[in-house]
């Protein structure tokens, strides 16, 4: 499957890419903004902010014919920090940005458990089977392997399950409550999951959530949480990564970007109004408040008003 298939329709509702797009301007722009001394951030901001992400792959493709030069690397060695993450971040397709943020997530010290369960849990089993694809071609390694390497016991099931998602019902549930619990929630669809929490809940007189929070701590409460909030309302749950990168002392960078980068073009309208909700003001108000410079006007770009 082509890794636009399934981005494309929601692209007119959210991205105000020209009409009459033509890569090859952009391109010439982007170059003059990084040529000579000192780099123009606000007309990289124009062009890549406004474009959607096929159109962002032409202009890196019309970039290295006229240039010679490859468009993420020329961005990386003309800008920092957090401005340069979200920038190369929207030159990413979809698919091989997942799989760069969960091989991010595993290398070097220690692991990031929350960007790991943030993917796996959210994504539907057809994009799961892209992103390791896209995984295995970009790094030659096994996504799978590769997180059983790096987490453990039931932790490392819940993942592994989520990746592979393809058991029939009744196979590997022999074992444990917990193992059958995993493979409960990681092999049944929505709308299968959302009458198993009913019925949870009349038999137990409490919500799966509480007895999840009861029973499990630490990475696995987390992960199977997310399941539970992605099952419930998907849009609910990346509101509040968005809320909690936000909040308190310091911004967490890495999941603001990757929120907003992977749902600009599916669902951050949604998302953004249940942010409202949770926040009591608007995503455009809380990254006004916590970020600054290039890394905010491009961020404000990409979200949109919703005051």
């Amino acid at each position: 499957m082509a890794w636009w298939k399934g981005w494309r329709e929601e692209e007119s509702r959210f991205v105000t890419g020209a009409l009459s797009f033509d890569p090859k301007p952009d391109a010439q722009t982007l170059y003059k903004a990084m040529k000579g001394l000192g780099t123009d951030e606000q007309a990289i901001i124009d062009v890549l902010t406004k474009r959607s992400n096929i159109q962002r792959q032409q202009i890196a493709k019309s970039f290295k014919a006229q240039f010679g030069k490859d468009l993420i690397e020329s961005l990386k060695s003309e800008l920092s920090g957090k401005f340069e993450r979200l920038i190369v971040a929207l030159m990413y397709p979809p698919f091989k940005y997942d799989a760069k943020e969960l091989h991010d997530a595993m290398k070097g010290v220690g692991t990031s458990e929350g960007t790991i369960i943030e993917i796996l849990a959210s994504r539907t089993k057809a994009q799961i089977k892209e992103i390791i694809k896209a995984y295995k071609e970009e790094y030659n390694s096994d996504l799978e392997e590769d997180i059983k390497s790096e987490t453990s016991g039931y932790f490392e099931q819940i993942l592994v399950c989520l990746l592979q998602a393809l058991y029939a019902a009744g196979e590997k549930i022999r074992g444990t409550d917990e193992i059958q619990f995993i493979t409960i929630l990681c092999t049944r669809s929505a709308t299968h999951l959302l009458k198993v929490f009913e019925e949870y809940q009349k038999l137990a007189s409490k919500s799966i959530e509480d007895t999840i929070k009861s029973e499990t701590h630490g990475s696995l409460e987390d992960a199977m949480l997310a399941i539970v909030k992605c099952t419930r309302n998907i849009h609910c749950y990346f509101a509040e990564r968005l809320y909690y990168a936000l909040k308190g002392a310091g911004t967490h960078d890495g999941t603001l970007i990757r929120v907003i980068v992977s749902r600009n073009e599916v669902d951050l309208n949604l998302i953004k109004a249940e942010f409202k909700k949770i926040a009591g003001q608007s995503l455009s108000s809380s990254i006004l408040d916590d970020t600054s410079g290039d890394y905010k006007t491009a961020l404000l770009n990409l979200c949109g008003s919703d005051d």
